[in-house]
């Protein structure tokens, strides 16, 4: 019995771990504090560069 407990569960633990790379999370990526204040400084310089552009 005990032998054949060790297979069904290796069986199982294969199984789940198929199952779980094919149902990817839904989770966001998570992004550093760091990241995130390099991304907003350059949607602002952007945004800069854009209104000097037009008053131009």
């Amino acid at each position: 019995m005990n032998r054949r407990k060790k297979i069904i569960k290796k069986l199982q633990k294969k199984d789940k771990k198929a199952n779980a790379k094919l149902h990817k999370s839904s989770k966001p990526v998570y992004v550093s504090k760091a990241e995130r204040e390099k991304l907003a400084e350059q949607t602002d310089s952007v945004q800069k560069d854009k209104e000097q552009l037009e008053s131009e």
